[in-house]
């Protein structure tokens, strides 16, 4: 599944659009698709919200923002 995003996430860049995703990210499954270069933007509000129910909003943000940061920096 991940090799199907991959591809048309290059294709959709190849053709001049902006990819953006989301639906059913969370803390076990978004680095790999945060690791796509063309992928510009990620909408995951549910399962930040979500996990801020247990951890506080500030922890579930922290959190959240530390796996998409280190797979930009893993990816580039």
């Amino acid at each position: 599944e991940l090799k199907r995003i991959e591809d048309a996430a290059g294709f959709a860049a190849s053709c001049g659009l902006e990819v953006h995703g989301g639906h059913g990210l969370h803390y076990h499954n978004v680095v790999p698709v945060a690791s796509i270069p063309e992928i510009v933007e990620l909408n995951i509000g549910h399962s930040i919200v979500a996990r801020a129910i247990m951890v506080g909003m500030e922890r579930a943000v922290r959190e959240m923002k530390n796996l998409l940061l280190g797979a930009r920096k893993w990816n580039r």
